[in-house]
């Protein structure tokens, strides 16, 4: 299956898009996005997308001619660099920093990860739109950090730790639900940061105030 698979009748195609306000298309795209988290994907319809925010299905079919192009634009308009102004001076503490960001998102976004589990591998366009939203632009900013530690002589540019922390981040974000049944808080996250990835990268685990001037 791909994005061009009609998820509606073919009928259903626009000769143009319909005028909804930035607001509404909003709407149907926070709608789509938390049915999935609570549904599934399989389970999402268009028909049911329309009924909980009150439209016509026709309204929704002009606009995206079938499910995989509307949960494409909902993802991508949905797109959030939450590690974006992470910069405290000191590798450790941006880490850290990086860490509560993700823990107080992991719920939602891994939920919605693995909602979108199966599908993504049925439909390049979905992975491609769900990397482009969820990982892409924090595995980038996770990058700039390092690079920045690199810069302040923190870490060692050859240090092998330093590829592996993004699937570190991610890595624990999507596991814990499966071995412990809750899912990475921000308490969690520091801790696992301190105890796993700080060590790795020969920095010290333990919270030191900022300097004074």
């Amino acid at each position: 299956m791909t994005s061009q698979a009609a998820d509606g009748p073919d009928t259903v195609v626009a000769s143009r898009r319909s005028k909804i306000t930035p607001e509404r298309e909003q709407e149907f795209f926070d709608a789509v996005l938390e049915q999935i988290r609570e549904c599934g994907y399989d389970a999402v319809t268009m028909e049911g997308v329309a009924a909980s925010t009150r439209c016509s299905k026709s309204t929704l079919y002009r606009q995206w001619k079938n499910k995989p192009q509307f949960v494409v634009a909902a993802l991508r308009a949905n797109r959030r660099a939450r590690f974006a102004g992470i910069d405290s001076g000191s590798l450790a503490e941006d880490l850290r920093q990086a860490a509560r960001a993700a823990g107080e998102w992991s719920g939602k976004d891994t939920r919605l990860l693995q909602a979108l589990g199966h599908a993504i591998t049925q439909d390049r366009e979905l992975k491609q739109a769900l990397r482009e939203t969820l990982v892409e632009p924090e595995v980038a900013a996770l990058r700039e950090i390092l690079r920045r530690g690199v810069e302040r002589g923190e870490v060692d540019a050859g240090n092998p730790a330093l590829e592996y922390v993004p699937a570190q981040m991610f890595g624990v974000l999507r596991i814990r639900p499966v071995l412990e049944g809750d899912y990475a808080d921000p308490d969690y996250l520091v801790r696992f940061v301190e105890a796993a990835v700080l060590p790795a990268l020969g920095l010290d685990p333990e919270p030191r105030p900022p300097s004074k001037g």
